[in-house]
C-alpha cells in the first residue's frame, strides 16, 4: 500500500513539473514573425513622438526596416514597452498590421485585442505580441532586436 502511494505521489509529481514551462520566451519564438535584427532610435522632444512622455500613450512606427511591420512604443507609466506591429497571430498580410486604440492593440485581421501594458490577448490569441527591447536615454529611446 505504501509503495502505491509513493508511485502515485512520484507520478503526479512528474506530471505537475513536466506541465510546467517558462512563458518567457513564447512571444520570441513566435512562428508568425521573422526575426528582423534593427535598431531605430525615437527623439521624444520630436512632434511625432512627444505623446510618448506621458503615460497611456503609444505610437506606431512603420519605418522600412524596423521590425517585421512596424514597431509599437508604449509608455506604461514610469517605464516604456516595445512591441512588433505585426499581428501575433497571424502571418504578415495586407491586414496583419494591429491598429492602437488608447491601450490596446487590435488586430484588424481577426479582431483580437492586446494590452499594451503586457502585450498579452485579450481572447483566444495563442501568442501574445512580439517585445522588443528598449533602452531609455534622457527624452531618447532606443529600440532593438
Amino acid at each position: 500500500m505504501r509503495h502505491s502511494f509513493l508511485v502515485t505521489i512520484f507520478s503526479l509529481f512528474v506530471l505537475i513539473a513536466s506541465s510546467c514551462s517558462s512563458d518567457n520566451n513564447i512571444g520570441l519564438n513566435n512562428p508568425y514573425i521573422p526575426n528582423y535584427s534593427f535598431s531605430i532610435e525615437i527623439n521624444m522632444n520630436l512632434p511625432m513622438y512627444n505623446n510618448l512622455q506621458y503615460p497611456s500613450n503609444a505610437v506606431l512606427i512603420t519605418t522600412n526596416g524596423v521590425g517585421a511591420n512596424g514597431v509599437i512604443i508604449f509608455n506604461a507609466g514610469g517605464t516604456y514597452r516595445a512591441y512588433e506591429a505585426n499581428c501575433p497571430n497571424q502571418y504578415i498580410s495586407a491586414c496583419s498590421q494591429l491598429e492602437i486604440n488608447g491601450i490596446k492593440a487590435i488586430c484588424p485581421c481577426d479582431n483580437l485585442e492586446y494590452s499594451l501594458f503586457t502585450g498579452l490577448p485579450m481572447g483566444e490569441g495563442e501568442y501574445p505580441m512580439k517585445p522588443y527591447r528598449i533602452e531609455q536615454n534622457g527624452s531618447v529611446l532606443r529600440v532593438f532586436n
